[in-house]
């Protein structure tokens, strides 16, 4: 496809959340993040492996497809992306077509993750988790039935980022623990924030560590300040 031929596809897709750059021409060249997200994967892009080879990894939330393309130019054998917004794997299958990359693209929740029976050696589970009415269910799921090795989450904070020491239980008569800077808190969006009526639960930083702790996984490195990459633990309380 020449330039012109792909800006007019890229149009007709409507608006891109990821930009993307498909043959000279960026998918969200105004993006109020900037060039979004690939500044954000060059700040923890080094804590991926760059080699991939033998790999299977699923991108979860896939969205126009700019992680699972990644993956794939470091030698993912295998990356499956998806999404539950038929806009977005649109997008996606034409950035993979343009890109040159075999994706396996596919219409599916979060919540039916064991739909798929398969573990997978990484899971990027990118942006995803605010958007969700039912975010520590998701991320049970995937821990039970997607993450063979590696979970790479990232989510929207807000709130303090202070993460105290908190001890294992309280008794019932303690309340002053709960006024803590940076007590795990997820704070609910009942309407909108950002203009998005997706947007439902944004935690503070303490309160995501702790989720992901409390579902099965080992914090191994925190490489920019909402990117966490974990390790799946065998057995969890």
């Amino acid at each position: 496809m020449t330039a012109n031929q792909i800006r007019q596809r890229v149009l007709e897709l409507g608006t891109w959340f990821h930009n993307i750059d498909l043959g000279g021409v960026q998918t969200a060249p105004n993006h109020f993040l900037g060039d979004y997200p690939s500044c954000k994967w060059h700040a923890f892009q080094a804590s991926i492996p760059a080699d991939l080879t033998g790999k299977s990894v699923l991108d979860v939330g896939c969205n126009g497809g700019f992680y699972s393309i990644e993956m794939k130019r470091r030698g993912a054998a295998r990356v499956v992306s998806i999404d539950s917004d038929h806009d977005y794997l649109e997008q996606a299958r034409f950035a993979a077509q343009i890109t040159g990359v075999d994706l396996d693209i596919r219409k599916l929740d979060v919540y039916d993750v064991a739909a798929l029976r398969e573990k997978f050696d990484i899971v990027l589970f990118m942006g995803v988790l605010y958007h969700l009415r039912h975010p520590l269910l998701a991320l049970d799921l995937l821990q039970e039935h997607a993450v063979r090795e590696m979970l790479i989450f990232q989510s929207l904070l807000r709130g303090s980022c202070t993460v105290p020491t908190l001890q294992e239980n309280y008794p019932f008569a303690e309340t002053a623990v709960f006024n803590l800077d940076g007590y795990p808190v997820m704070h609910f969006v009942e309407h909108r924030y950002a203009h998005d009526p997706t947007n439902w639960w944004i935690p503070n930083r303490a309160c995501v560590e702790a989720m992901l702790r409390s579902s099965g996984f080992e914090i191994v490195e925190r490489p920019e300040n909402e990117v966490y990459i974990c390790r799946r633990r065998e057995h969890h309380d």
